[in-house]
This record gives C-alpha cells, sequence and structure tokens, in this order.
C-alpha cells in the first residue's frame, strides 16, 4: 500500500513516521510544506498525481490559532481549500482519506461529551476553516473518514507539554487557566490509532472523535506535568478572562470516543498514563 501523509513535520507527522518506519508493508512518502505546498492549492493534485497513493493521511494543517485571526485567507487556503482540493483527488482517483480536524468546530457549551453529530458553531477563525474544510471532504469524498482530536500534544514540534515545562523551569510561579475543560491528545496514540484503522478489514467513512481518556482543564493538566517531573513552581488557577487571546476557545470540549472504539476496536489510554509514557521519552531525549 502506496501511502502519503501531509504535515510530515507535524506533531502527529512526526510520531507517524516513527510508527509507520517500524512496518514493512506499506510505501510511505511524507509530504512536509516544501514538497506539498498547501497554500498553493492548484498545485496540490498535480503533486499527488506523482505519488497516486492508495490512501492519503492529510494532517497538514494551519493551526496557529491566534494567529489565524489575521491571517484568515491562509488559514482557509490551508485548512479549507486544501482539504477541498485532497479531497477532489481522492474522490478522481478512488483513494482513501483519512483527515484531522479538532474539537474547535464546537462552541464550548455543552456539558456532557460531544458525540460527531453534536451541533457544530466555531468561535474563532481556526475551527471555521477546519469545519469548512470538513464540509468539503464530506462532499466531494464521503467514504473519508474524518476524525476530530483535541489538545494535541508530542515529543515532537510546540505545545502545552514542552511550553509548561520550559515555564516551570524558568519561573517560581505561573498561572494556568481552569476554566476550559477536554482532554489532551498524546500525538502518538493517535498515530497508533489510525494504524489500526488501515490494518482493520474495516472501512466505514464518516466523522470519529479521538482523544485520551478523562476529563481535565488546562490547569489539572499542569498539575501533573509539574507532579510527574518534579517541578516545584506555583502553579495558580486562573479564569479565561484573566487571559484573553485573539480568538476565543471553547470552555468544554470533551469528546465523546465511543464510535471510533467500537467500530475499529480501538483501545484508547487515559491522559495520565499518555502523559507519563511522553515525558519518559521526552525526558530520556533531553537529559
Amino acid at each position: 500500500m502506496k501511502i502519503v501523509i501531509t504535515g510530515a513535520n507535524g506533531q502527529l507527522g512526526s510520531e507517524l513516521q516513527d510508527l509507520f518506519n517500524e512496518k514493512s508493508n506499506y510505501e510511505c512518502f511524507f509530504l512536509d510544506r516544501n514538497k506539498l505546498p498547501l497554500h498553493q492549492t492548484m498545485l496540490i493534485q498535480d503533486i499527488l498525481e506523482k505519488y497516486q497513493p492508495d490512501l492519503i493521511i492529510h494532517g497538514g494543517a494551519y493551526t496557529a490559532v491566534d494567529l489565524a485571526e489575521s491571517e484568515t485567507e491562509l488559514a482557509d487556503k490551508i485548512n479549507h481549500l486544501a482539504a477541498e482540493q485532497i479531497a477532489a483527488y481522492c474522490a478522481l482517483h478512488g483513494t482513501k482519506l483519512i483527515a484531522i480536524s479538532t474539537d474547535y468546530v464546537f462552541d464550548g457549551h455543552s456539558s456532557v461529551a460531544l458525540k460527531e453529530d453534536a451541533p457544530v458553531a466555531p468561535i474563532n477563525t481556526y475551527g471555521l476553516t477546519k469545519l469548512k474544510g470538513e464540509q468539503a471532504i464530506q462532499m466531494l469524498c464521503p467514504e473519508a473518514i474524518i476524525i476530530r482530536t483535541s489538545w494535541i500534544y508530542s515529543t515532537y514540534g510546540k505545545n502545552f507539554v514542552k511550553t509548561m515545562i520550559r515555564l516551570m523551569s524558568e519561573r517560581d510561579e505561573i498561572g494556568v487557566i481552569n476554566d476550559q475543560i477536554g482532554s489532551p491528545t498524546y500525538a502518538r496514540d493517535l498515530a497508533a490509532a489510525i494504524l489500526v484503522i488501515i490494518a482493520s478489514d474495516k472501512w466505514l467513512g464518516g466523522v470519529y472523535h479521538y482523544s485520551n481518556e478523562g476529563e481535565i482543564s488546562w490547569y489539572d493538566f499542569a498539575v501533573a506535568i509539574k507532579e510527574n517531573n518534579g517541578l516545584t513552581c506555583i502553579i495558580n488557577p486562573i479564569p479565561s478572562v484573566a487571559y484573553p487571546t485573539p480568538a476565543a476557545r471553547p470552555s468544554f470540549s470533551l469528546l465523546d470516543k465511543s464510535k471510533i472504539k467500537a467500530t475499529f476496536d480501538i483501545k484508547i489510554p487515559d491522559w495520565k498514563a499518555s502523559l507519563v509514557d511522553m515525558l519518559t521519552q521526552y525526558n530520556t531525549t533531553n537529559s
């Protein structure tokens, strides 16, 4: 099977590279922004044609949530119009597609874990462009699998875990938001789940949700990072209003994962166990 992976240098793309390197039955092409410039949408189908993949894992995205508020056109090109071109290629060539989306398609007003058919209503530009990408994929390539995920982190790239480790090492005291609720996703776990789907004898298109198990705030996450890394920094819980950002964030984005677990028999680790796994790897690499 020939597989193209977009967003090769991102957190998920990097974890997929590690896992696919252990597999000999796939021919993988990892395309970064130089090999596949997603903002140059008219080039996308011609570039994909060179590889003639059986499957595309579309993880590439514009993920600078706050910057998207001022770079609306660029965010839309990468998150919406590029996804549209990839879906069009897949529809034309009978190529399977797994595309990664986000919990930011929701407005954060729910009080129960969000199922795939929950009403969508993005409250920032990033979420809107990702939703438009989802809709384009569903219209052009209804057999595609779309996986919404949340609060992604990894030993690779920039993310909350690594930022917290740096700040807690530099400062005696920090404030972390305690009124935004969800669950983090270790990118390596998501990558492993994608491999399970690919190896499965099932292919059921549609939207699925994936994050690690558990329900926490960013403050809870920061406390766990501190405790697992033996740091002494004081962490103060603060409300979102005390830390204004250009882009609004949903206050509740906990994802219901029952569909992906039942459909593909995927086992999802608890967020605490996955954080320990990530920190162990990160600290070993950076010691």
